[in-house]
């Protein structure tokens, strides 16, 4: 599977609470991050928990936070592992980029 986001890239982590494992941290869903790199291809760890036989394999990326948009304070970044099902360009989720 070709990664659809680049290096630079504003996301937004979709906000779902899904019935079952997921990989995406509470602390991140809903909020907008920066794709930092792709790390390759992988089965999706949902699916894998779910026991299903034939696992879609999907990007990997690394994302990066503002922890003060996280928590409300601090000045460093907070990076994680997100599936490409994870996420959604900024635009698209109403961000307007500023």
């Amino acid at each position: 599977m070709r990664a659809e986001f680049r290096a630079g890239e504003r996301v937004r982590v979709r906000a779902g609470d899904p019935a079952g494992h997921t990989r995406a941290p509470r602390y991140v869903r809903g909020q907008v991050g920066r794709i930092v790199e792709c790390q390759g291809s992988w089965e999706l760890a949902d699916e894998v928990a779910a026991g299903v036989a034939a696992p879609r394999v999907e990007p990997v990326y690394t994302v990066a936070f503002a922890a003060g948009d996280l928590w409300g304070e601090g000045g460093h970044e907070v990076t994680v592992d997100l599936w490409e099902s994870y996420i959604e360009r900024a635009e698209r989720a109403g961000e307007d980029g500023a």
